[in-house]
């Protein structure tokens, strides 16, 4: 093995020579084998030996990781490889395959130009797998495929070669179909993996063998002789170690098939940054010149006891190095780098610059964000980095000791900027955070991290499900008076179109103040009427505000303030006090007085929150449920009693497949169902043999006969009268 400082001081020769650079992620589903194989690159670096491989699970550093052999969080590492006769660098990321962290595939694909896309062959494609692929295909990352576990085919499922050459078959095939559906139309069909060129291998990351055609041709290796050995037990793996190196399958694959930062950087820049192509820094950044203005992605923030936090991004132009003034994207004044790193797994090693086309990590930044544009001059920042899923379950956490309500703060504030899906609110009546993540598991490391890494003891709530509120039909216009009465807006409600809601969730139209005439496009492109597109002043938690009226004296003067109501109105909804989605609330008339001191924010932002919530409860208040998509894998015997269970749980079973003596159930599930022991009693139900999947299935409405018994627990939660208020309450 080699010292970590020592690659670093040899990666760092070769950083100039941006075609020997491959910025990779390693992407699939839950326990598919990406850590695993991970390793193996170690290996071949020199960084783990042979021995532990597959063992250790480098880039699984953190305690909660080790404990679950489950990899939380993304974890970056800089490789140096000889490869016919060059030096190559590959700056390689470590994903997350469990969907409560899917942010962190997301976060990662905006830094990377491929990915090494890994499927076990026995379950073939899972819901996170369809999931990372279209991520990474968003973001115009070419995929290869490494099709791992191959040994499970022949001794779990006892399959003849001829019947595993037709389930590898298959997979490829499903596979290629994922990518002509979400590939970028430049790439339809050229971007497709494939035994024949070599973008596809077979093989075991644990037992470190693989085979691909490079390997097949380089050493005399066939098919027939991989089935030969895999029946030979330890002595046959051996020998596929030797003839089939598992790191030399890989790298070759990596290295021949995905490009380099000077290729991608040409399709991919127009894809992620939306300023002038043509002005020097879109030239810059296309051409990945290194001699150019220094601009980067943040795309992963790192807490460190010692230096705070560090912001670790992606170079697209210019060189990063200790003094380098930087404008933060929405900030005023420069922030200078203190110091520039690379991380390799868990440990950082600081070296004197990093060129463009390469991952580097920044120390000395304040108050950087994910998703933040960091630039010499100022420039139009990058693209939102948007992860598709949503929060769907909250906890209330609070401090034992009131001593470290301080510290909870503060240590929450770390969590949700190194993790932006995790999402933080105070409970104004109570003094609890709440906390709500992508699911129970979740909630569960943020916990454990709040108990051993920032030694907090706290108390959570049982698990509560995020509903949200929307409208039935349309109502208005109402009028919202002004407490001293001397203001009146006029304001009408109804649905959002859902292909505006869809357009709003893909963030086609963006959260705040339409900007220029492609925002006004976008919503008319969406299916809203060009008056109407032109009227928006505001959109939030998928609601618009809409200005309707005609010529209303001061109308401009208050706008601030109007927003500021519509803001509340739709972040606690009239009914339950839960967000609101898909509401259009529309400004049809106003009488505003003519003077200022009787339009302050104490008149005008209850005229429209209660306005607002008149108009919603005349039209009628209904709340939407999040709902999980599931895939259960059980023996056949078992199936009944599932499917049983599966209804019992409001549950909508949308397939059911078979496989010889294996059961595949796909169903559509509440998450309030979901978070009351479900996975017990499908445990006990099916002897501890059952193994599921789920994945984020979007927000539906809430049946009628459980509405009025939802809201009435909501609210007594909230600390509210249990009777839902009238549209009277609000018109006072």
């Amino acid at each position: 093995m080699v010292r970590k400082e020592f690659v670093v001081e040899e990666i760092a020769k070769l950083m100039t020579n941006i075609d020997q650079i491959r910025n990779i992620a390693i992407i699939a589903h839950v326990h598919h084998g990406k850590t695993t194989l991970t390793d193996s690159l170690l290996v071949k670096a020199g960084l783990i030996s042979k021995a532990v491989s597959g063992d250790v699970l480098y880039t699984n550093y953190e305690a909660i990781e080790k404990d679950r052999r489950m990899t939380i969080k993304s974890a970056n590492i800089s490789l140096g490889f000889s490869y016919k006769e060059k030096d190559y660098i590959i700056n390689l990321i470590d994903t997350p395959g469990h969907v409560d962290f899917g942010g962190h595939v997301t976060r990662s694909m905006r830094a990377v130009d491929g990915v090494v896309l890994v499927v076990d062959p026995v379950e073939g494609v899972m819901p996170q797998t369809e999931t990372v692929l279209r991520q990474a295909l968003k973001e115009k990352a070419k995929p290869i495929l490494f099709v791992n576990k191959v040994d499970r085919l022949l001794t779990e499922l006892r399959l003849t070669p001829e019947q595993t050459f037709e389930r590898l078959g298959n997979l490829i095939t499903d596979i290629n179909k994922l990518i002509d559906n979400y590939c970028p139309e430049e790439f339809v069909g050229k971007w497709n993996v494939s035994v024949e060129d070599g973008s596809v291998a077979f093989g075991s990351a644990y037992d470190r063998w693989a085979v691909s055609k490079h390997i097949m041709v380089k050493n005399n290796v066939n098919f027939k002789q991989v089935f030969e050995y895999s029946s030979q037990g330890e002595e046959g793996i051996k020998k596929l170690q030797e003839v089939a190196p598992i790191e030399d399958v890989i790298l070759a694959m990596i290295i021949d098939h995905l490009p380099s930062p000077r290729v991608a950087q040409q399709y991919r820049i127009p894809q992620i940054w939306h300023g002038d192509l043509n002005s020097i820094e879109g030239k810059a950044m296309t051409a990945c010149d290194a001699s150019a203005k220094a601009c980067m992605v943040i795309f992963n923030i790192i807490y460190d006891q010692h230096s705070g936090e560090i912001a670790v991004g992606r170079i697209f132009s210019g060189t990063a190095r200790k003094g380098t003034e930087l404008f933060i994207s929405g900030k005023a004044n420069k922030q200078k780098i203190q110091q520039v790193g690379v991380y390799m797994g868990q440990e950082r090693v600081i070296v004197e610059s990093m060129p463009s086309g390469n991952i580097s990590a920044l120390i000395g930044l304040r108050d950087v964000s994910i998703g933040d544009t960091l630039s010499e001059e100022k420039i139009e920042p990058f693209e939102h980095i948007t992860h598709y899923s949503k929060p769907v379950v909250t906890k209330a956490i609070e401090a034992k000791d009131s001593r470290d309500t301080t510290k909870l703060i503060e240590a929450l504030r770390v969590l949700t900027k190194q993790d932006p899906t995790i999402k933080v609110e105070i409970n104004q009546e109570t003094g609890e955070h709440l906390v709500s993540g992508m699911g129970e598991l979740h909630l569960e490391v943020i916990e454990t991290k709040l108990r051993d890494e920032f030694g907090i003891q706290i108390t959570t709530s049982e698990p509560i499900v995020v509903y949200h509120e929307t409208l039935e039909n349309g109502a208005g216009p109402i009028e919202g008076k002004s407490p001293n009465r001397h203001t009146k807006f006029y304001i009408t409600v109804q649905p959002l179109k859902q292909t505006v809601i869809d357009a709003m969730d893909a963030e086609t139209i963006k959260d705040g103040s339409p900007k220029g005439q492609a925002a006004i496009e976008a919503m008319i492109a969406a299916g809203l009427d060009r008056p109407t597109a032109k009227g928006v002043v505001y959109v939030m938690n998928n609601c618009m505000l809409v200005d309707a009226t005609h010529g209303v004296q001061y109308l401009n003067e208050v706008m601030e303030l109007m927003i500021e109501g519509f803001e509340e109105a739709v972040r606690d909804g009239p009914l339950a006090r839960e967000k609101c989605n898909g509401i259009m609330v529309s400004i049809t008339d106003a009488t505003i007085h003519e003077d200022p001191v009787h339009r302050g924010p104490a008149q005008v932002i209850p005229a429209i929150r209660k306005g607002i919530y008149a108009a919603m409860v005349t039209a009628g208040v209904l709340l939407l449920e999040p709902k999980q998509m599931f895939t259960i894998n059980i023996p056949q015997e078992y199936m009944s009693n599932v499917i049983t269970l599966l209804q019992s749980k409001r549950g909508q079973v949308q397939n059911v497949a078979q496989d010889r003596e294996q059961m595949s159930i796909t169903a559509k599930l509440p998450v309030s169902e979901v978070i009351k022991g479900f996975s017990n009693e499908l445990r006990s139900m099916t002897q501890g043999r059952a193994i599921w999947y789920y994945d984020f299935a979007g927000y539906e409405k809430l049946p009628a006969e459980l509405q009025n018994k939802i809201v009435r627990e909501i609210r007594t939660r909230k600390g509210q009268p249990p009777e839902p208020p009238s549209a009277e309450h609000f018109m006072d």
